[in-house]
């Protein structure tokens, strides 16, 4: 590489150290992929390193001590580099920049495509330097990791072979060195990239500003350290082994971690190069470069715990359908049986037999919560009135040694959100912070407006805009920080057996995080946990009051048979008993294939209840849209033991609901006296008569009905 100013700078004479440690400077400046270029204050060129050429794509003619800088200023305005207009305004234009030697930053998009990020320095009383960094394929973490690593070997390869080739020719680039020391460092300094050299004795001969902040020195006072001083003991030993093979005169790439001085873990990744000795065998010195990759460490630990939580949450709404439907037959024969036996022989194992079913039926609800594919039912929810109706429930919930403080905010911020599901998740959190206060303590609740900029919102994962911020803090006993990283997981808990079935915290996960929010827990051992989660804001909305429904109600009385449609025989089985016990007359299908034609055929079916899913070609969903065609007043109630709903491909008419499995014939007959309208005389309205009751480890409940009037304190 050609750098010659002229004759009468030269110094009158440069000793061997001199030369050698210029040498090592002006090789170490080869060794990056920027592009960096110095400037007089004419300006013309003065030296630059091979990346330059490379880079920015200039001849080599052009690449000449004392070219102006207005030259390549010209080449780049006439080859369209900073796009179209006047080339002597564009000149001009950069040219005035130039010259008033102040310190910049753009980034310029190439015609090529690339992206440079251009960074000017100016030398004091000197000139200038200009860094050129290629930024395009910068933010390709993680899928570029290996190919990165064998890019890095063969660029190690490469500047071996250029430091191999720079010794054979010290004697011919001696003229070359027109530079003092002093400025040769303020262009290292300006690098940034952390660089470093070690002798054969592993203590620092030289190292530029970067890699010794990063090491928590200042410049001055790493030269002349070891190795071992200077990363410590811990980091030491990770690394010795690879300083051993290095010094066997093999390049070595490692990575290693080390505790800043602020106490977190820092992560490196180091390109070692040994310098061999004109014998051609000895290891002299090593040339050291090293890149931080704490960031790309936090982001890869972030990926493989949401790839860990999308896995399981896909296994839960799997294995959903098959349990809803093992639940409906459980609960269906069971709740039969309860009511012909009544309070005789044998309702003492009924009773808790049908309770275990429907708690059963809840875990699943838990499960489907967690892994999102739990059906919600947002609302504008003011969420200060319902933390503040929730005091009494949770007094009485938490005991007399918890002390509960509520900080809400004076005017009303709704949320939109399913409210039973909120107040599940505060009662779980206030559950847990409980457990974490066997002797007592204080647990505060707040609540608060919460806006996320396009930064902030990147990091916590949600869109940016305005949230509702719910803190749920306590004084206990903390989690420890191997624990804290698993409290979200489904079935993981820390309380004794039989105690919690470990699905509370995976269900406030699963909700806020489907709610289109998101949540964090920060917990310190022996100084109390903090939980803070965020929900989309919402407009207040004017709701009319409920009406009080009956305890039962059943549907009118059909022209016609039922036609029931289920592939599951046992399942079948049940609900054609629990029909049946209503009045209905019914008449079975398979699947939807046989359904459609009995359809066909048989003029007087007066209701279609299908499942969702079944083999045979023919869905529910198909078989409703189908029968709507050949019988458009036909009511028709699909039941599933899935997940999720529809696909945004299956569209159905509005008229047509959908009972989940598992129910009883209660929640059966609610759903028909809503779908058919209730019998002559019955009052409308049908309560909620699903099964699922609450679990009785108190990590959730279903429903919570607040009837605290008191006004919430402003």
């Amino acid at each position: 590489m050609a750098r010659s100013p002229s004759p009468q700078a030269e110094p009158a004479a440069f000793t061997p150290e001199q030369l050698r440690r210029h040498d090592l400077l002006l090789a170490g400046l080869d060794l990056l992929d920027q592009a960096i270029a110095v400037f007089d204050t004419t300006p013309k060129l003065v030296t630059w390193n091979k990346a330059l050429v490379r880079l920015l794509d200039f001849p080599e003619a052009l690449v000449r001590v004392g070219t102006p800088f207005e030259a390549f200023v010209r080449f780049n305005a006439e080859r369209g580099e900073y796009g179209e207009g006047d080339i002597e305004t564009l000149v001009a234009k950069r040219m005035a920049a130039a010259r008033a030697f102040l310190p910049h930053y753009v980034e310029r998009a190439r015609p090529n495509g690339t992206v440079l990020a251009v960074r000017g320095v100016p030398i004091p009383n000197l000139g200038f330097v200009s860094l050129w960094t290629d930024i395009t394929e910068q933010r390709r973490y993680e899928a570029l990791i290996q190919q990165q690593n064998a890019q890095l070997e063969a660029r190690v390869r490469e500047r071996t072979a250029e430091l191999e080739q720079a010794n054979s020719e010290i004697d011919q680039i001696a003229g070359a060195l027109r530079r003092s020391e002093h400025r040769l460092q303020l262009i290292i300094d300006s690098i940034p990239a952390l660089i470093a050299y070690v002798d054969g004795g592993e203590i620092y001969r030289f190292a530029n500003r970067g890699y010794a902040e990063w090491f928590g020195y200042p410049k001055d006072e790493i030269v002349g350290r070891s190795i071992r001083e200077v990363v410590g003991e811990d980091a030491y030993a990770q690394i010795r082994s690879q300083v051993e093979r290095a010094r066997t005169g093999e390049r070595v790439c490692y990575e290693y971690s080390r505790v800043g001085t602020d106490g977190r873990t820092l992560h490196a990744r180091s390109v070692v190069v040994p310098e061999i000795g004109t014998d051609g065998r000895t290891v002299v010195g090593f040339f050291v470069m090293t890149t931080d990759i704490t960031e790309q460490k936090a982001n890869q630990a972030a990926l493989v715990q949401a790839q860990k939580m999308e896995a399981v949450g896909q296994l839960t709404g799997g294995l959903a359908h098959d349990f809803n439907n093992l639940l409906t037959i459980i609960i269906g024969n069971l709740s039969a049986l309860q009511q012909r036996i009544g309070a005789g022989p044998g309702a003492e194992f009924v009773d808790p037999s049908l309770q275990a079913a429907r708690r059963g039926a809840e875990l699943i609800r838990r499960l489907l919560t967690f892994s999102r594919r739990q059906s919600l039912a947002p609302t504008a929810v003011e969420v200060g009135a319902l933390v503040h109706n929730m005091t009494h429930l949770l007094a009485r919930t938490l005991g007399e040694t918890i002390r509960i403080h509520l900080r809400l905010p004076g005017e009303p911020v709704h949320a939109l959100v399913d409210p039973h599901q909120l107040e599940n998740a505060i009662l779980n959190l206030a559950i847990n912070a409980r457990d974490a206060m066997p002797v007592g303590g204080e647990l505060t609740i707040g609540v608060s407006r919460r806006q996320l900029d396009e930064a902030l919102a990147g990091v916590v994962e949600v869109a940016a805009g305005d949230y509702v911020q719910i803190d749920v803090g306590d004084t206990g006993k903390g989690i420890e920080p191997a624990v804290l990283q698993r409290v979200f997981e489904p079935f993981f808990t820390t309380k004794d057996f039989g105690s919690g079935s470990g699905l509370g915290l995976s269900m406030v996960y699963g909700f806020v995080r489907q709610s289109g929010g998101n949540i964090r827990i920060l917990s310190t051992p022996g100084r109390g946990t903090h939980v803070r989660f965020v929900l989309p804001t919402a407009a207040a909305a004017v709701t009319a009051p409920e009406r009080a429904a009956p305890a039962t109600a059943r549907a009118r009385a059909l022209d016609g048979p039922v036609l029931l449609v289920e592939d599951e025989p046992e399942v079948r089985k049940v609900v054609r008993m629990q029909l049946t016990s209503l009045g209905h007359v019914v008449i079975e299908a398979a699947d939807g294939v046989e359904a459609l034609g009995l359809l066909q055929n048989v003029d007087d079916i007066a209701l279609l209840v299908s499942d969702t899913v079944m083999p045979g070609g023919i869905g529910g969903r198909e078989l409703a849209r189908r029968a709507r065609t050949l019988r458009p007043q036909l009511p028709i109630l699909l039941v599933t033991g899935y997940a999720s709903e529809a696909t945004p491909t299956d569209e159905l008419p509005a008229d047509v609901p959908t009972l989940r499995k598992p129910f009883d014939q209660a929640a059966l007959a609610g759903a028909l006296a809503a779908l058919l309208g209730p019998e002559p005389g019955a009052a409308a309205g049908v309560e909620d008569a699903s099964p699922t009751a609450p679990a009785a480890d108190g990590e959730a409940r279903s429903r919570i009905m607040n009837t605290t009037t008191e006004p919430r304190p402003q």
